[in-house]
């Protein structure tokens, strides 16, 4: 761990007048997660977006692996987001093609980095079914099919098949039961640990940075306002922002 994966230093996104994130920097280094949690309106998705190459920052940097993401060429972006790097939706149905079988959404993303053998691509896509805990004769169905919980495990699947080294999360458990998200977490949790991955989930329950990520920052109104060891930050709250969000007293 000689260097940070990914370094983030004064990345500031606006939409005319009103602020989407300012200011923001950090460090995320190999086989780190880094949680990023707040109220709606905080700014955490946007800067995830900024991050993931979805919108281009108004000011700031973004150096992935030592390379200046916002000086690559498109073509370079395009090539880390569909082999480096993941992205997990909330909503499942906007990061898999519904109309498809889940095996097809498993197999296009390794045919994006050029495998090409059906025979292969079909064993991959039915091993990481299964590593997602869907039963190998789902994989002929369609997303549509699925249940919530399911159409997440499948979008995880779809995502690390090609074995990713960063991966961004947005509330990869919102929207889901109780019970499905407990299951869902420690699917997530396994897999980040066996795979080794450096991860950035932006979340509003404070439970799900809890349990999968080892440092946590706090934003409120676009800003970063606490940062820390996440055991750290939700025990021992600095700021008072934190303090409402941990005490819940702020809804978010």
């Amino acid at each position: 761990m000689s260097a940070p994966i990914l370094s983030v230093r004064g990345v500031e996104r606006r939409y005319g007048a009103r602020i989407g994130c300012t200011g923001v920097g950090f460090d995320l280094w190999p086989g780190e997660v880094l949680g990023i949690v707040g109220e709606s309106g905080s700014g955490k998705s946007t800067l995830l977006s900024c991050l993931a190459g979805l919108q281009r920052p108004d000011a700031g940097s973004v150096t992935y692996d030592g390379r200046d993401v916002l000086a690559l060429p498109e073509t370079e972006r395009r090539r880390l987001a569909r082999t480096e790097w993941a992205y997990v939706h909330q909503h499942a149905r906007d990061g898999l093609r519904m109309g498809v079988s889940a095996g097809a959404n498993v197999g296009e993303r390794l045919m994006a980095t050029g495998a090409g053998h059906y025979g292969d691509i079909r064993a991959a896509a039915t091993d990481w079914l299964g590593r997602v805990e869907i039963a190998a004769d789902r994989i002929d169905d369609r997303p549509t099919a699925f249940s919530g919980g399911m159409q997440q495990r499948l979008q995880i699947a779809r995502n690390l098949v090609t074995g990713p080294r960063l991966v961004f999360m947005d509330e990869p458990t919102g929207g889901l039961d109780v019970s499905v998200q407990a299951r869902l977490l420690d699917l997530l949790r396994g897999l980040v640990r066996d795979m080794g991955l450096s991860v950035v989930i932006v979340t509003h329950d404070l439970a799900v940075v809890r349990l999968l990520a080892d440092r946590l920052m706090v934003m409120k109104s676009g800003r970063v306002v606490e940062q820390g060891l996440t055991d750290q930050v939700l025990d021992d709250p600095q700021h008072a922002y934190t303090q409402l969000l941990v005490s819940s007293v702020l809804q978010v």
